[in-house]
This record gives C-alpha cells, sequence and structure tokens, in this order.
C-alpha cells in the first residue's frame, strides 16, 4: 500500500465512521477503486484505522468521558430524591454515571455475542461483495429515512430496553453497508430517544467494542500483518482517519440535533445504486 492510498482510506474511515454512510462498506469501495489489499495478509491497516477512530471519539467527547469516570465510584443518591425511570434499573439503584455505564454495558451484549460466536461468518461478508454492499447501503438509507420522519412526538431518556434494542442494531449493523452510526442513531430515534443524548451514546458504545477487537487480531499486527505495510502507511492512514474522525463526530453530534439524516439517506441510495450496477 502507498502513502496515498493510506491517507485516502484513513480518510474515508475517519469520516465514514461517524457520517451515517458506512465505514466498512466505503472502505470495500475505496479497495475496489484504488485496486489495493489493505489486508496484506492480516488486519493490520482495519486495526490501526479503527482504534485512530476511537481516539478521536475520546478526544471530542472528552468531557463526557471524564464525567463518567468522576461519578462511577461514587455513591448513588438518596432513592428519595429520584424516580424509577431516572436511576432504578431492574431493581438496582444507580447514580447518573453508573447508570450511563450500565447501559453502554447492555448495549454491548449483542455485539459480543457475535463477535464471540459468529466472527468468521461476518468476516466472509468482508470478501469484496458489492452486491452486499450495496442492497445493505439502501437499507441503510431507508432506516434513515423513517427515523427522520417517524420518530415520536414526545422523545425521552435512553431506557434499559432502549439499550438493548441500540445494541441488537449495533450487532446488524456488522453487515457491510449497514452504517453503525446510522442505525443505532435512527434506531434510537425510532424508540423516541432525546436527540441530543442520542448521538454521544451512540459514540461513546462502540469504543469497548472496537478496542476489544482490536486486541484480538493485534497478533496479526506481529505475525505476518504488519511487514505488509511499511510505516509511512501505518503512521498516515492513522493520523488521516483519527483527525477526520474528531471532524466528522463533532459534525454527526451538531446534525443529529438538528435533524438533517435525510441528506444521508440521499447519499446513501445513490452509492448503494451505484455499488449494485458496479
Amino acid at each position: 500500500m502507498e502513502w496515498f492510498e493510506a491517507l485516502i482510506l484513513g480518510l474515508v474511515q475517519g469520516l465514514t465512521e461517524y457520517l451515517p454512510v458506512s465505514s466498512s462498506g466505503h472502505l470495500l469501495l475505496g479497495k475496489e477503486i484504488l485496486g489495493v489489499n489493505v489486508d496484506g495478509g492480516g488486519t493490520t491497516f482495519e486495526v490501526l484505522v479503527h482504534v485512530a477512530t476511537v481516539f478521536s471519539t475520546i478526544v471530542v467527547l472528552w468531557k463526557e468521558v471524564t464525567w463518567i469516570f468522576k461519578g462511577l465510584f461514587k455513591k448513588p443518591i438518596k432513592a428519595s430524591l429520584t424516580t424509577e425511570t431516572d436511576n432504578n434499573l431492574f431493581g438496582w439503584h444507580f447514580n447518573m454515571e453508573q447508570r450511563y455505564v450500565f447501559l453502554i454495558i447492555l448495549s454491548m451484549i449483542p455485539i459480543g455475542i457475535v463477535g464471540v460466536f459468529f466472527k468468521d461468518y461476518v468476516d466472509a461478508l468482508f470478501e469484496g461483495d458489492l452486491m452486499v454492499v450495496g442492497v445493505c447501503l439502501l437499507f441503510t438509507a431507508l432506516l434513515l429515512t423513517f427515523s427522520q420522519y417517524f420518530s415520536p412526538k414526545k422523545p425521552h431518556d435512553i431506557k434499559a430496553k432502549d439499550a438493548i434494542v441500540i445494541g441488537l442494531s449495533q450487532a446488524l449493523a456488522v453487515l457491510p453497508g449497514l452504517s453503525r452510526s446510522g442505525t443505532t442513531i435512527a434506531t434510537g430515534l425510532l424508540l423516541g430517544n432525546r436527540r441530543e443524548h442520542l448521538a454521544q451514546f451512540s459514540f461513546l458504545m462502540v469504543i469497548p467494542p472496537i478496542l476489544g477487537e482490536a486486541l484480538l487480531d493485534a497478533k496479526d499486527i506481529f505475525v505476518g500483518g504488519a511487514e505488509t505495510l511499511s510505516v509511512s502507511a501505518m503512521v498516515i492512514g492513522f493520523l488521516a482517519a483519527f483527525l477526520s474522525g474528531c471532524f466528522a463526530c463533532k459534525a454527526m453530534i451538531a446534525l443529529v440535533k438538528r435533524c438533517k439524516l435525510v441528506y444521508f439517506a440521499i447519499y446513501c441510495a445513490i452509492i448503494g445504486v451505484l455499488a449494485i450496477v458496479f
């Protein structure tokens, strides 16, 4: 892989990880257009750019991340000052930060099951079948359109059952072309969750699964994978994904609040048709 190819693919990963247009689908399209094999006998490049986007999430949402960790080990406030829908989940009482972490853990269960039991099957879907990418992009467009026009009028905070359903949508979004951010955010909107909190939750809930997958695949960097990529390609790809990810993360949070997802639905529909035709 040449340095300029790493730059392009890093930018594609960073932008599309947060924008609801499918990073996995666009990486496959990018490989086909550039005619490069980013796998290189392993998953080195994918691990690097995905970890880069995790770092961009932490940087952009640093205030939220520190808020969670500062309150994680505090005692819950008195039950008389809370309501059941606020801080009580399944009969357990939490403070706000602990409740948030618990919801993230609930959302991770489906993707964890998929990663443990169906990883090989999922990996087989990433072998360059643009028909799968195109169909999934069209489904992403349909889901974004529905969330734009059919969301409940009275939004509420994310509840335990909402976190589980959003987690199921994240597990489904392992399909190439089905946007993870678009699927989880659209699902939350259709469930009636508040826009101002949904994008942040969607981005934070993906950090543990990405880091977990990176650790599982890290052996490929040292066994057969790393030598197929130059140091310059790895560094440039990482920095491109990180910087573009910071931009896209901030932009997506603002766009969700302003209800502008329909434009991405149009884009996904166009690219999906082109992928099928191509």
